[in-house]
């Protein structure tokens, strides 16, 4: 025969805010998130972002990123350029070779909204 559970008797709320007490994102956090996220919502440019971030301190350049991932130069430059437009990546010149770094602060941003903030 089961073993019935014990009746639990906790009628604490639950500390989530209400949704009147959340401000939740405001209109212009929305439109930024919205385009980083549109920026990110494909394959090519998540394994970018992934490999910039694997070389946090020093950037690649499309020469160094086009073999592994098996695209052209200037298809990585696209994809990178829609990126930069996002702020999601910076670029760096050194001499005839641009050098492309993630922005640690708005990946952070996107995690931010993204995280569980209720107990």
């Amino acid at each position: 025969m089961p073993k019935t559970l014990p009746m639990l008797l906790d009628t604490q709320p639950i500390c989530c805010p209400t949704l009147e007490e959340s401000p939740g994102l405001s209109d212009d956090d929305a439109v930024a998130l919205a385009v980083r996220l549109k920026a990110l919502a494909d394959p090519v440019r998540l394994r970018v972002v992934s490999l910039l971030l694997d070389r946090l301190g020093h950037g690649a350049s499309t020469r160094e990123l086009a073999p592994l991932l098996n695209l052209t130069e200037p298809t990585v430059s696209f994809h990178l350029r829609t990126l930069l437009d996002s702020g999601l990546v910076t670029k760096d010149r050194q001499g005839t070779t641009v050098y492309y770094r993630v922005v640690p602060e708005a990946i952070q941003a996107i995690a931010g909204v993204l995280q569980l903030s209720c107990c």
